[in-house]
């Protein structure tokens, strides 16, 4: 069963942000459920099989101030998805910098980068890391919806850098099931959601 968790301070943003990707999922006959970041338990984490924690609107920050509700991310062992505001939340709990970008309509991106910035301290430039195949289904340019403020800086974290040039767009945990994206697959790549799922 699936997770969706709704960092949504404004009740439309729900309808705007959580409640399609919770569409993909019923259009695909997956079990899921819905839960507030402010009303997550340890059961509810224990209870899903993975977690998608979806986006926001685009002046919502609430969610920023509240990130240690996030901690769980640290430990978490299930696979986790972080869409846009969700991407930021798991950037902030692993150590990275919120910073200013608007980015609104549609970009291409490519998927994956050929080569991933290095993502470790021991690692030095021109040791980039190889990553062969392609990003939850995601492969060679495609057309992807942004709409955020904000974004966060994930070099030097343990994650690889797959897509994004200036920006990280798309990212994987190097040992961890969690990946996230910036921008809002549950727009214009659906496939990408349910590739997701079936991990």
């Amino acid at each position: 069963m699936i997770l969706l968790i709704d960092i949504c301070n404004e009740k439309l943003g729900f309808y705007e942000f959580v409640k399609p990707v919770g569409d993909i999922l019923i259009k695909n006959k997956i079990k899921r459920f819905i839960r507030h970041y402010t009303c997550l338990t340890k059961n509810d984490l224990e209870r899903a099989s993975s977690v998608i924690i979806c986006g926001t609107t685009l002046y919502d920050c609430s969610f920023i101030e509240a990130v240690d509700k996030f901690k769980w991310l640290l430990e978490y062992d299930k696979p986790v998805l972080g869409i846009c505001g969700g991407m930021q939340v798991m950037g902030l709990i692993f150590g990275g910098k919120l910073k200013k970008k608007i980015e609104i309509g549609y970009f291409t991106e490519v998927f994956p980068k050929t080569s991933v910035s290095p993502t470790s301290k021991n690692q030095k430039a021109g040791d980039d890391e190889k990553f062969d195949g392609d990003f939850l289904g995601l492969k060679g340019k495609q057309e992807v919806y942004h709409l955020h403020n904000n974004y966060v800086d994930f070099s030097g974290l343990e994650f690889n850098i797959l897509a994004g040039n200036k920006i990280s767009q798309a990212v994987k945990h190097k040992k961890k099931e969690i990946y996230g994206v910036l921008f809002h697959p549950e727009v214009r790549n659906k496939e990408m959601i349910e590739k997701f799922v079936d991990l």
